[in-house]
């Protein structure tokens, strides 16, 4: 992977205190959507610099909490983004990766023809000033993806085009990245290059990253912390804490499953 410019911060283990950029505390946080209460009393803080990992089962209410984010769905209670020395932050810069997005394989749009018309007002047919494709190219090799600058976005792979997103949302470098489950249906090589990619952009940048996802192996081997949740935060730890927890095999009905482990073991 290529260097990638860091903010004027270090990253520093935040466990216990907030030190990087910018954290998100959500406070009695509740989402009710006609009459289907969807999320109620929500508490948790984001850390600053950490990579936080949203698991739960379908209806839990994940894709949710990430709008409410995002700003697009009405919400009770409290939503603040702190600065370093618990300032707050009005308008957090927020980069964003959807599940996917459906591409026409016959369009003639290519990476570049992208990334021009979504930075500048320059006419993506007219001739590409070479500056601007250099900067392009350098975001996308900060995601292993520089070598897809000239291909067409149709013919690009699942793991291929959500690299490419993740460095569109990289501009400007944003103070919080959502990732509503960005490799849903992507291939183990895949899936594998864009949990380091994420991975490694979190310590260069000191981002704090919301990564809704049902990769549990990855969850395990990359996220900082896990919050289990089902319509409420069920439960909020390190990796192994809450992926070994009884409420983990509840939730997503496993129970059997910890038994059979068990027997195996006092075997």
């Amino acid at each position: 992977m290529h260097e990638i410019r860091h903010k004027n911060h270090t990253h520093h283990n935040c466990q216990n205190s907030c030190c990087g950029l910018c954290c998100t505390k959500i406070e009695n946080f509740g989402v009710t959507i006609g009459n289907e209460e969807i999320l109620r009393d929500v508490n948790l803080h984001i850390h600053c610099g950490e990579l936080t990992a949203i698991i739960g089962p379908n209806g839990a209410g994940k894709t949710t909490l990430i709008k409410a984010l995002l700003g697009q769905v009405p919400h009770t209670g409290k939503i603040n983004f702190m600065q370093e020395n618990e300032v707050s932050l009005k308008s957090p810069v927020m980069g964003y990766v959807p599940q996917s997005l459906s591409l026409d394989p016959t369009s003639p749009t290519s990476v570049l023809d992208l990334f021009l018309s979504s930075s500048s007002t320059w006419p993506v047919w007219l001739v590409k000033p070479r500056k601007e494709v250099e900067k392009i190219r350098e975001r996308l090799s900060a995601v292993n993806a520089e070598h897809l600058l000239h291909r067409k976005l149709g013919a690009l792979s699942g793991g291929e085009l959500q690299r490419v997103l993740l460095a569109l949302a990289l501009k400007p470098v944003p103070d919080i990245l959502l990732l509503d489950e960005p490799v849903s249906g992507i291939d183990q090589n895949g899936l594998e290059l864009f949990y380091k990619t994420v991975s490694a952009l979190r310590n260069a940048y000191d981002l704090s990253i919301i990564l809704v996802s049902h990769d549990m192996d990855m969850v395990r081997k990359y996220a900082d912390r896990v919050v289990l949740l089902n319509k409420t935060v069920i439960l909020s730890g390190p990796p192994d804490k809450v992926l070994e927890s009884d409420s983990y095999y509840e939730v997503f009905s496993l129970k059997w499953q910890k038994r059979k482990a068990s027997e195996g073991g006092e075997g």
